[in-house]
């Protein structure tokens, strides 16, 4: 009765029966001391939680409740038309970024193996790099590869000749022959015609990608072309992806990747960037961490897209909440327990 009564007492005010528990000794009651002391402790602590903000706020900002929605990232108070400014906060308002091998061109991963392993026997580098060290660097500029992984030199220009001298052994082995792949090209087409900007990312030099670009036919489709020249690090580095992203005047999380890779796939989401993976040459359950995979583009609509792009829990920075599951209960009831004999015990 007392424990009750002494935590129930308010801040500031003598507990409720003081004065009689003052001629109380401690021997008729020994547990009385400690939890009377307790008590008081916690009481002492209370004044202290409240910081000096919460008392004595430094303007009347700081009691103003946050407005509610937030602030949606894809808006833009300078567009003065009311429909352009729903029409960028609606789905619709998204950007595609592509990968050129394996996505919209035939790769043939066997001509990257083979001009990694001219060049080591170039430069006398032996033993030449193993398997899994070539599947390591790829999607990696080819300076971060000899640097980083293979270690051949650090001297910027010795990196830049090897590199150089890599691409012109691939482009020998490609042979200036570049092929469509199923589907991508009437994909792009639709993408064009529903006037949805379109970037090309490669790890390739401009001027190579420029040339495959021409003597595939498809010049002027895309708005922005990002390539080796323009980025420091390849993948898995975001930092090809966000830069299409800039060019194209996009916030990231209206950018939707295509790929072929499990590295692209981390690339795209760590720019916080929604990614479609292409089994070209991985199968489909090696890619499960994308948001979509396909085999070929043109099992995409723009709808698909639309659904990708409408995201604006995330652009809020909150996060769905996760349903909880219901367990069904059993209408039937259980069974009766057996009875036991008392005379048993």
């Amino acid at each position: 009765m007392i424990e009750s009564i002494a935590a129930t007492s308010f801040l500031g005010y003598t507990p409720v029966l003081g004065p009689c528990l003052r001629n109380v000794s401690g021997k008729q009651f020994p547990r009385l001391g400690v939890v009377i002391k307790a008590q008081a402790m916690e009481l002492a602590k209370e004044p202290n939680r409240y910081t000096e903000r919460e008392r004595f706020p430094d303007s009347l900002e700081d009691l103003k409740p946050a407005s509610w929605p937030p602030k949606n990232k894809a808006d833009n108070p300078s567009l003065h038309n009311p429909l352009a400014r729903q029409e960028r906060m609606g789905c619709g308002w998204l950007g595609a970024i592509f990968e050129w091998e394996g996505v919209l061109i035939e790769d043939n991963p066997d001509f990257e193996k083979q001009a990694w392993l001219a060049l080591a026997e170039e430069e006398g580098k032996y033993p030449p790099p193993p398997a899994f060290v070539l599947k390591r660097i790829q999607g990696m500029k080819n300076e971060q590869a000899i640097s980083e992984v293979l270690c051949w030199s650090r001297d910027p220009s010795q990196l830049k000749r090897m590199a150089s001298r890599k691409e012109e052994i691939h482009q020998a082995l490609q042979g200036g022959v570049y092929r469509f792949r199923d589907g991508s090209h009437e994909f792009v087409n639709v993408l064009t015609r529903h006037k949805i900007p379109v970037a090309l990312v490669s790890t390739r030099p401009r001027k190579n990608l420029e040339e495959a670009i021409v003597a595939i036919g498809i010049e002027g489709v895309f708005n922005v072309v990002v390539t080796a020249d323009d980025v420091y690090r390849g993948k898995p580095d975001p930092e090809m992806f966000v830069y299409a992203a800039q060019l194209l005047q996009l916030i990231p999380e209206r950018c939707i990747v295509f790929g072929n890779s499990n590295l692209t796939i981390e690339a795209a989401h760590d720019a916080k960037m929604k990614c479609v993976a292409v089994a070209s040459k991985h199968p489909v359950y090696e890619l499960t961490a994308a948001d979509l995979v396909v085999r070929q583009l043109d099992e995409l609509s723009v709808v698909d897209l639309k659904n990708l792009a409408d995201i604006e829990l995330t652009e809020f920075g909150s996060t769905p909440e996760l349903e909880m599951e219901v367990e069904e209960e059993d209408d039937q009831l259980p069974p009766p327990s057996a009875t036991i004999d008392d005379g048993f015990w």
